[in-house]
């Protein structure tokens, strides 16, 4: 006897599908960010891409008005280049780049533990556009208003690059 098993396919994850928590242990609900332009990355403190931080802020103040949002993720999965707490990450980010952009609580970005946002940046299966394993500290993925993945810039891409903020000033 062989059994055919049908069904509906689930719709495919986005962005909004997503809640994390921030540097200062609250829920962060992905959703909340619907209708705007988003800049997930990847971030360390203690790596030679940590003066990233300062384009990053520049960025966000240029751009936080016009339906865009950065959300910075500390990770520990790069030479151990992020080996601060939350609450040392949060002073870390405040005193040497006056950090206003959203940071959440530090995750993994990739391997057995990778947070399932992250999963979900990753892997074409998931996103449904390209397989991006994060390279290093500092890659930076583009959602869209839709809250897909639209692009991706790679670590030793500055914030901004050409690419960057034509696709930040696109319609």
């Amino acid at each position: 006897m062989v059994l055919a098993v049908t069904g509906l396919s689930a719709q495919p994850k986005n962005l909004y599908d997503f809640k994390v928590i921030t540097l200062d242990g609250q829920k962060f609900d992905l959703s909340s960010l619907r209708g705007k332009k988003v800049m997930v990355v990847n971030t360390a403190s203690k790596c030679g891409l940590t003066p990233q931080y300062a384009g990053l802020e520049k960025l966000y103040e240029q751009y936080k008005d016009k339906n865009f949002v950065i959300i910075g993720f500390p990770a520990n999965n790069f030479a151990s280049q992020e080996p601060g707490t939350n609450a040392e990450i949060k002073t870390f980010c405040s005193q040497n780049y006056g950090v206003t952009f959203p940071m959440m609580s530090k995750i993994s970005v990739k391997g057995d533990d990778i947070d399932p946002l992250y999963k979900w940046l990753t892997s074409k299966a998931e996103n449904k556009v390209v397989d991006a394993p994060v390279q290093w500290n500092f890659q930076k993925f583009l959602i869209n208003e839709k809250g897909e993945l639209a692009d991706v810039a790679f670590p030793k891409e500055l914030p901004d690059e050409d690419k960057i903020i034509k696709w930040i000033e696109s319609k």
